[in-house]
């Protein structure tokens, strides 16, 4: 399930919801998920995303989108390895699924990084979500190897959804 909340307007000649729900079922599907969890993505601007930045990440300037994830793992994508404990502290009381986390996209940056690397608004809204959802499961771009993993996976992933640059 994907829960998406807007601050702002962000009109799209694109379905905003169908697009997230393909791109986050798509990578739990992949990525082997073996239980039905939830999703939350907060849209909103520059400025609301620095200020969570400086809150959470003691980083004092915007970014194009901000990961929060629920569960602590092991090695990316291991869910073997989450503790039952952190499993069942993640469920949402109301739907009963596991909240895998929180994703916070900043509407100003999808559309001039669209501009900017020369593809559509859709291309640049679903890569920031297989982006962040790849954090939400573990995944990490801090060494050039993990890096690497990464940038496979979303191209991989967005290509099988026939989402092209």
């Amino acid at each position: 399930m994907v829960v998406i909340e807007e601050n702002v307007e962000f009109k799209t000649d694109f379905d905003k919801q169908k697009i997230a729900e393909d791109v986050v079922k798509s990578i739990l599907l992949k990525e082997g998920c073996p239980f039905d969890c939830e999703v939350d993505i907060l849209i909103t601007d520059s400025e609301e995303v620095k200020e969570y930045n400086k809150e959470y990440r003691d980083i004092d300037k915007t970014t194009d989108v901000l990961s929060f994830p629920n569960l602590e793992w092991e090695a990316p994508a291991d869910f073997e390895s989450i503790n039952v404990e952190d499993l069942e502290m993640s469920v949402n009381p109301e739907t009963e699924l596991t909240i895998l986390g929180e994703i916070c996209l900043n509407k100003d940056r999808i559309i001039s990084q669209a501009e900017e690397y020369g593809h559509s608004i859709k291309r640049e809204y679903a890569f920031l979500i297989a982006h962040s959802m790849l954090h939400l499961l573990g995944y990490d771009h801090i060494k050039e190897d993990e890096a690497k993993v990464m940038e496979e996976k979303q191209a991989a992933y967005l290509e099988e959804l026939g989402i092209k640059r």
